[in-house]
């Protein structure tokens, strides 16, 4: 297999897998915008920054705010403010939105189950490892560009 092939593979599992939660929690009014934050949020622990829920959904800060707009309109999550640095806000889950969290944890728990359940284990390792050497690859190219010590297309 070639290495673009790959790529794709990847890329096409991703959305396929996004696809198959977004179909299972649309009857809760969500759309991969606003089940994703959510179920980062309640994983990461209620009350996280705006600029750290941004990073760990790999995403600009700017694009969250729309986001979180969409979840406060929804009445899943709120803004607060931080107590440690008042310029910043902290995104915290309404009682609602623990709720559906919780729901589409579970959905997402047992797709994820769903899909690999015919793959031994060991093969799992050995796929995660490969993946992560991939993204470990991807991160230190970026970082070389970063620094302006990489080619740029």
């Amino acid at each position: 297999m070639r290495a673009t092939e790959f790529g794709r593979l990847i890329y096409r599992i991703s959305i396929a897998w996004r696809r198959e939660i977004d179909v299972r929690v649309r009857d809760f009014g969500l759309t991969e915008a606003t089940w994703r934050p959510l179920l980062y949020l309640g994983r990461m622990g209620d009350g996280q920054r705006q600029t750290d829920l941004a990073a760990a959904l790999m995403i600009e800060a700017a694009s969250l705010v729309r986001l979180v707009d969409a979840l406060e309109r929804a009445g899943l999550a709120e803004r607060v403010e931080d107590p440690d640095d008042r310029r910043s806000k902290r995104i915290t889950m309404t009682e609602q939105g623990r709720a559906i969290y919780a729901r589409v944890d579970t959905i997402h728990q047992g797709l994820a189950e769903t899909f690999v359940k015919d793959i031994p284990p060991e093969e799992m390792t050995i796929c995660a490892s490969v993946l992560e050497r991939i993204e470990q690859a991807i991160e230190s190219q970026s970082a070389r560009i970063e620094i302006g010590d990489g080619e740029q297309a």
